[in-house]
């Protein structure tokens, strides 16, 4: 085993933008570390372990992907069964999106503020630092898989940093006889006219910043989309000292009224949902539904936004003027897309869920249809983190089962009923908050639609009408949406939507933009010295 080094000093975040606002922060010279430093002696060794990653070798029996509460609860619950886990994040402390929180380094008084399911995630905690003391984990911190491939059935993952400024030695291949990916996913965009401006961010960007690091990206904000997701970005916003102008929903509360079994399937969320307008009320944040941002306005940052008042098929009406506000963030969020390309790279079946995300299929006990490979969370739709965590924890006992541990079958059951219920109230949801049917006449032909490559909505509406690219994959090859560093993450989606003429996204619209030879970005050093020093 190779002898760990010390791990370095806190280091503030380099993608920070300057202007943020810093509403408080942790003791200085407080050092990094992946669980709380009030624990104990033991526990802060276990920390050391988790963001050091020591190497250990040999084949384990099962390498879970993710440490947010899908991952989090597979690898814990694996564990706990007698398996031998590694738990591959690319975090620098467990949590993923959904739990981030600031730095456990630093005693943080708060370190729960404006999480939910707080609890729920310091026992897994808990229970993964036992864990690791014990052996039966080990994590590998602030990694990334950007390759997997299958030997003599065994699964072979290869890692990198998640960033070059990562000093601990770097593990560089993790071997098991079976996988668990627990991915999550990452905020779905849609383009508008000035969405390219600094100022503009994703919803779950916001969060990140409140969450993480007590910042608030702006001072007078607009929160815009479609979902439930934009009520806590608000809420936190306004608790946080920033003047939220407005939340802008897209649809109407009444689209609950589509699926009425599944809107009451979890109590609780409905109960949550009245605790946000509360929020809100008490905020003075207006609430204003079939309302889009159909414009953004500034010179080099955002200085103001349109909000467009919508008619049932997401037309802006044009009997009702529209509204400039004077803003300097704009939120964005339309949904949540599954990063399905570690499903796509081991060669596992998709499918096209209620708001036409791809995502994994998965049989009532979390298996794909490749042999040895379990998936769970976001990746198999977009749900939550309470079904994530149901979820894992089912992938991490039918694991056990199929390595022929006994397990108790009223759990199993327990579990497959609550991932039904939560299941119903995700496709409740998602029907209840569609991407406006006519979102794309918001749009004008310079209005920028991916980024990376600088290619506008009218080359792609060129390629589709004269060319006749009927699906994001040929618009790609003409027009080159999705070309660029991301490839297609945060464009992909508003190019299928585009190319598809109004139709519903199938499988065969979104399935190519998900395979990817590399799943992340890798030097050329690293492609260079890959299988050197493997057995």
């Amino acid at each position: 085993m190779t002898e760990p080094r010390p791990t370095d000093p806190a280091r503030p975040d380099p993608g920070a933008p300057a202007a943020l606002s810093q509403l408080d922060g942790p003791p200085a010279g407080r050092r990094h570390s992946a669980l709380p430093a009030h624990r104990s002696g033991e526990a802060r060794e276990v920390d050391d372990r988790w963001l050091r990653a020591e190497r250990s070798g040999g084949v384990y029996d099962v390498a879970v992907v993710g440490a947010g509460p899908a991952g989090l609860s597979a690898a814990v619950t694996a564990a706990e069964q007698g398996l031998r886990v590694a738990l591959v994040d690319a975090g620098a402390q467990p949590g993923g999106q959904f739990w981030r929180h600031p730095d456990e380094g630093a005693a943080w008084p708060d370190e729960g503020r404006g999480q939910h399911g707080w609890r729920r995630f310091t026992r897994l905690r808990d229970r993964l630092g036992r864990l690791i003391g014990g052996g039966r984990v080990e994590a590998f911190a602030e990694r990334q898989v950007w390759f997997v491939e299958e030997r003599a059935a065994v699964w072979h993952l290869h890692l990198t940093t998640t960033h070059a400024a990562v000093e601990t030695p770097a593990p560089r291949l993790v071997r098991a006889t079976s996988l668990v990916l627990c991915p999550g996913g990452y905020d779905r965009q849609l383009p508008v006219p000035g969405w390219d401006l600094p100022g503009v961010m994703t919803a779950g960007g916001v969060q990140a910043l409140l969450k993480a690091h007590r910042s608030v990206a702006g001072r007078r904000a607009v929160v815009a989309g479609t979902g439930p997701f934009l009520l806590p970005v608000a809420e936190g916003l306004a608790a946080a000292g920033a003047e939220v102008l407005a939340v802008c929903e897209a649809n109407s509360v009444t689209g609950w009224g589509r699926s009425p079994l599944g809107a009451v399937s979890v109590p609780g969320k409905g109960l949550e949902a009245l605790e946000y307008a509360g929020a809100l009320l008490r905020h003075r944040v207006p609430f204003r539904q079939r309302t889009a941002l159909t414009r953004v306005h500034g010179e080099g940052s955002v200085t103001g936004a349109t909000l467009s008042r919508l008619d049932r098929t997401g037309r802006v009406r044009p009997d009702v003027p529209p509204q400039r506000v004077e803003v300097d963030l704009v939120a964005f969020g339309w949904g949540f897309t599954p990063s399905l390309e570690l499903v796509s790279a081991v060669g596992a079946t998709t499918r096209v869920d209620v708001d036409e995300s791809l995502v994994a299929w998965v049989d009532p006990n979390q298996r794909t249809d490749v042999p040895r490979v379990y998936a769970a969370g976001e990746v198999t739709g977009v749900g939550g983190a309470v079904l994530a965590a149901g979820e894992g924890e089912l992938a991490g006992l039918t694991l056990a089962l199929d390595h022929g541990v006994p397990v108790a079958g009223s759990r199993i059951e327990a579990l497959q009923r609550g991932v039904r219920r939560h299941r119903r109230f995700a496709a409740a949801m998602h029907r209840a908050h569609p991407v406006p049917q006519r979102w794309a006449e918001w749009l004008t032909d310079e209005t920028m639609l991916c980024r990376c490559e600088e290619v506008t909505v009218g080359a792609v509406a060129e390629v589709r009408d004269v060319l006749g690219a009927g699906d994001a994959r040929t618009a790609k090859m003409l027009a080159r949406p999705g070309m660029g560093r991301c490839q297609g993450r945060v464009c992909g989606f508003a190019t299928a939507k585009l190319t598809a003429c109004g139709r519903s996204l199938e499988t065969t619209d979104l399935a190519p933009l998900a395979k990817r030879p590399f799943t992340a970005p890798v030097s050329l050093g690293e492609l260079a010295t890959t299988g050197e020093g493997e057995d």
